[in-house]
């Protein structure tokens, strides 16, 4: 058994079958997400490949960065994305660390002096 299933027809046909009312609420979504609007169609990519790499999820970050790729961006731009992810993720568990830090001071209450 693959960790990732290839994404088949007899899947898609399961989640319909499943659960058809928030798959039909989810496409409708997306499709309202990424169409035109305030920001472009590879612009919107872009953000979606980023985030796809700060969830970690195998399938948003192929089908992204092919629609980034389509929309037009080029791999460096796709590539400086995925960076700006690195290190939004990175920032993250820094700026988390705060609470790391106040929690052991709680633990052991040092002496203001």
């Amino acid at each position: 058994m693959d960790m990732y299933p290839n994404p088949t027809s007899d899947i898609a046909r399961k989640r319909a079958e499943l659960a058809p009312e928030a798959l039909a609420a989810f496409k409708a979504f997306s499709k309202a997400v990424f169409a035109p609007g305030a920001l472009d169609a590879r612009t919107k990519q872009l953000i979606a490949v980023a985030v796809a790499h700060v969830t970690q999820c195998p399938y948003c970050i192929k089908g992204h960065t092919e629609g980034a790729a389509r929309a037009g961006a080029t791999e460096a731009q796709i590539m400086e994305a995925i960076w700006v992810a690195a290190e939004m993720r990175a920032g993250g568990a820094y700026a988390h660390s705060a609470l790391a830090l106040q929690t052991l001071d709680h633990l052991h209450p040092r002496d203001p002096a």
